[in-house]
């Protein structure tokens, strides 16, 4: 096994995910079988408590893992299917040897982080970087390997300790390590230094890492002598110092390492000239100027809880962006607090409230995506009423779907207090309950979580069409609330379709509004398994005048 380990230093944010991902396209594209393995040093076990914005999206895979959503940058950019073993986390591995401590294992050693947390550490990334992911048998060719946080990190040290004994363990040709760092420019002196990243690498040599590559991240295209100064005073050749600049859309990130030729550097240290070919990115090419050279645009209208930090719908945005560029069209995403739709914000926010209608007002679709807890919920609600009453597309995404049955029962049927037992667990018309083998004491991996199965009710109904007529389909799930089972029979009455249910027949998963443009709401969420060049149904409606996503 060859392994690509990526650390970042000076900063947090430069994108080592996206850096991550571009390296193992690029290898992929060499004809070489690639893996991912993030690294989160933070105590969680995962990362399912967390909230979004302390962390940004939570990323569902198959297995139901809950893991950082750098593994959801990794499905996207190398169509792979990854599990909750390749989401590493200071947590699980505590957890995994005070586990062992507590069986005896250990007979009667004193446990310490050197050796027993960094022989865990090792043992964890040797067993799952053989785990193959790309539906092939065997294990991949190279592992790429994501440190999270910055270099000098407290919390992260133990696993410094455990890679540098990896690097020792594993030999110099199956190494090699890629330090992500900020080449700043001073307002002031318009130049372009270099300091914080020789001190970076200097802190990262003193814990027994020596770069072989520095990938540098700058607002512009780094200048020849600050190439120069990085290779004298980092110790890595002028060749193998790469310069990650800003540019139009992450898809060219892959190109701009191909056309500095990092592949060939990483192949040569890992010693894998012999068996790679030249990188094949015409696909990738013509995806990421497509994408520059789109002119018509769709103005969609998020309306969520977590608009404030975008990170937190980022699959949902990206979802977005695939089936837009499949429809010849540039997203155009307006983001609405749902608070500010409320009527409470007329007094409180007067400014904010009709902002946000006049935002919504003009968007061409509406979008509902997922979330937990009350706030906001009234707006979101509001926004929903709205798109059904103006037949403006809409789609609902796990919370956004049982909000359409919210603001259905209350506006159709009558139910003025209907409501989710989330949100009000007095109702007397709980459209939403808690699912029966929820847990209401740990938070957890409590929920319905991983890929389910949905079986169409029939194939007559836009959402089968939209995935090709299929009778059923296996999509990601999180949640711990459904439909009311109880209510079905009364909101089908009155108009309203479940088209898709589980296996069981007893659990809702998708609903269509007949005689309405595209209103469809869905408990999965389809965003998770959207790829570029293959966009996730639900966000295609080529039914509708332009394909509106």
């Amino acid at each position: 096994m060859k392994y690509v380990l990526v650390t970042g230093g000076v900063v947090s944010g430069l994108g080592k995910g996206v850096t991550a991902s571009s390296i193992g396209v690029v290898l992929k594209a060499c004809g070489l079988r690639v893996t991912s393995i993030k690294i989160d040093p933070y105590l969680n076990t995962d990362a399912g408590t967390m909230s979004p914005f302390e962390h940004g999206e939570v990323f569902v895979l198959d297995d139901g893992g809950e893991v950082d959503l750098d593994l959801g940058n990794y499905e996207r950019f190398l169509d792979v299917t990854l599990t909750k073993e390749n989401n590493i986390t200071t947590g699980k591995i505590y957890q995994s040897v005070l586990d062992k401590e507590r069986k005896g294992d250990f007979l009667g050693k004193t446990v310490q982080v050197v050796p027993h947390i960094t022989d865990a550490i090792k043992e964890r990334i040797e067993s799952v970087a053989h785990v193959p992911v790309d539906g092939k048998e065997g294990p991949a060719d190279v592992c790429v390997i994501e440190l999270g946080g910055t270099v000098g990190d407290i919390e992260s040290m133990p696993f410094i300790e455990a890679l540098r004994q990896l690097f020792f363990s594993v030999g110099h040709d199956n190494f090699c390590l890629i330090h992500v760092s900020l080449i700043p420019v001073l307002g002031v002196v318009g130049e372009q230094k270099t300091k914080p990243t020789q001190h970076s690498v200097r802190e990262l040599r003193a814990l027994g890492l020596t770069p072989h590559l520095l990938a540098c991240r700058s607002a512009q295209p780094l200048l020849d002598n600050t190439k120069q100064k990085l290779s004298q005073f980092c110790h890595v050749p002028a060749a193998n110092i790469l310069n990650i600049h800003d540019v139009p859309n992450i898809w060219h990130i892959p190109l701009l390492l191909r056309n500095q030729n990092a592949h060939h550097s990483i192949l040569k240290q890992l010693d894998l000239l012999s068996i790679a070919t030249p990188p094949d990115l015409e696909a990738w090419t013509r995806m990421a100027e497509t994408f520059d050279n789109l002119t018509d645009s769709v103005r969609i209208a998020m309306v969520g809880k977590y608009v404030g930090l975008t990170d937190s719908y980022l699959s949902v945005v990206k979802a977005l962006l695939h089936a837009c560029i499949a429809c010849s069209l540039k997203p155009s995403i307006d983001w609405i607090a749902a608070s500010d739709l409320e009527d409470d914000s007329v007094k409180s926010a007067p400014e904010a409230h009709a902002a946000a209608w006049k935002t919504l007002r003009n968007a061409e679709c509406v979008l509902v995506p997922g979330g937990f807890g009350d706030r906001g919920v009234s707006g979101m609600i509001l926004a929903a009423k709205y798109a059904r009453e103006n037949n403006v597309p809409y789609l609902g995404i796990c919370l956004g779907m049982q909000i359409s049955v919210i603001e259905y029962a209350r506006s159709v049927l009558g139910f003025e207090r209907a409501n989710s037992a989330e949100f009000d667990k007095e109702t007397h018309n709980p459209v939403v309950i808690f699912m029966p083998e929820g847990s209401r004491t740990h938070m957890g991996s409590t929920m319905r979580l991983g890929s389910r199965r949905t079986l169409f009710q029939t194939t007559d109904c836009v959402t089968s069409k939209l995935y090709c007529n299929a009778q059923y389909v296996d999509e990601r799930h999180r949640h711990r609330y459904e439909v009311n089972p109880d209510m079905i029979e009364v909101l089908e009455e009155a108009g309203l379709k479940f088209v898709g249910k589980d296996e069981t027949g007893k659990r809702m998963e998708v609903l269509e509004l007949p005689g309405h443009p595209f209103y469809v709401g869905v408990q999965f969420h389809p965003e998770f398994k959207s790829r570029p060049g293959k966009p996730s149904a639900p966000f295609l409606a080529p039914n509708l005048k332009v394909g509106r996503s």
